[in-house]
C-alpha cells in the first residue's frame, strides 16, 4: 500500500490532473498546482523535477512497488512477473479516477503521449531484467516475448477500463496472464503437452456418453 510520501504525491497528482482538465496542460503553471495541493513551490520541486513528472508520478510509485515485489524470493519467476503485473493493475483499479483523468490529458498532448510509451516500456524492461537474472539458462527471446506479452495484455485491459469505461476486473487479467504462463510450460515441454495418451478410470457399466462428458469437462478444466 502507498506510504505517507506516496499518498502526498498522489494528492498532488490528483490536483494537477484536475487543473489540466479544466485549464489545459500548457496553461497550468507549477504555482497553480502547488496552491491547489496546499504546498509551496519549493515543496513541489522536492518531489517532482517538472510539471510533466506529475502526470506520471503514480507510475513511478508502481514501478518501485513492482521492483520491490520482484526482489523477494519467488519459486516461479514466470508467475512472479504475472503477479507483479497484477499488483500494478489492482493499484490502478483503486486509482481509477486518477488514471482516467491522466488518459484524457495525455491524449491531448503529443509530448505526454511519447512519455507514456517510454513509461510502459520501463515495466517491460523491469520484467525482462528480472527473468534474465532468475533464469540464466532460458532462451532470451522467450523471456523478451513473455515480458512483452504480459505488459501488452495488462495495458490492453487497463485501457479498456480507463478509456472505455469497461467493467474490466482483476480476475479477467489474472485469467489472461495464466494462459500466457501455461504457454511457457507448453513451449518448454513441462506440462506434458507432447504426450499422446490420457488414462482415465471409470466404474464398470458407466455409459459411454457419460464417460465422454466427464472427460470433456475435466480436460476443459485443465486436465485429469
Amino acid at each position: 500500500m502507498p506510504d505517507d510520501t506516496d499518498r502526498f504525491r498522489l494528492q498532488v497528482v490528483s490536483e494537477a490532473l484536475r487543473l489540466f482538465a479544466e485549464k489545459g496542460y500548457e496553461a497550468t503553471t507549477v504555482d497553480e498546482i502547488a496552491e491547489a495541493a496546499g504546498i509551496s513551490r519549493r515543496t513541489f520541486f522536492r518531489q517532482f523535477r517538472a510539471k510533466e513528472d506529475v502526470v506520471f508520478a503514480d507510475h513511478e510509485i508502481l514501478l518501485e512497488q513492482a521492483a520491490a515485489f520482484l526482489d523477494a524470493e519467488h519459486e516461479d519467476p514466470w508467475a512472479a512477473v504475472c503477479e507483479a503485473a497484477m499488483i500494478v493493475f489492482e493499484r490502478f483499479s483503486h486509482w481509477r479516477d486518477v488514471a482516467s483523468r491522466r488518459y484524457a490529458v495525455v491524449h491531448e498532448v503529443p509530448a505526454l503521449r511519447d512519455r507514456e510509451i517510454v513509461t510502459g516500456f520501463r515495466y517491460e524492461r523491469l520484467f525482462v531484467d528480472y527473468l534474465r537474472a532468475r533464469l540464466p539458462d532460458e532462451q532470451d527471446l522467450t523471456m523478451v516475448q513473455f515480458a512483452a506479452a504480459v505488459t501488452a495484455t495488462h495495458n490492453y485491459l487497463l485501457r479498456r477500463m480507463v478509456r472505455d469505461g469497461a467493467a474490466t476486473t482483476s480476475t479477467e487479467l489474472r485469467s489472461a496472464l495464466a494462459a500466457l504462463r501455461r504457454d511457457i510450460d507448453r513451449r518448454g515441454g513441462r506440462d506434458g503437452a507432447g504426450d499422446d495418451m490420457v488414462v482415465a478410470v471409470f466404474p464398470r457399466g458407466t455409459a459411454p456418453r457419460q464417460v465422454a462428458d466427464l472427460l470433456q469437462r475435466r480436460l476443459e478444466l485443465g486436465g485429469l
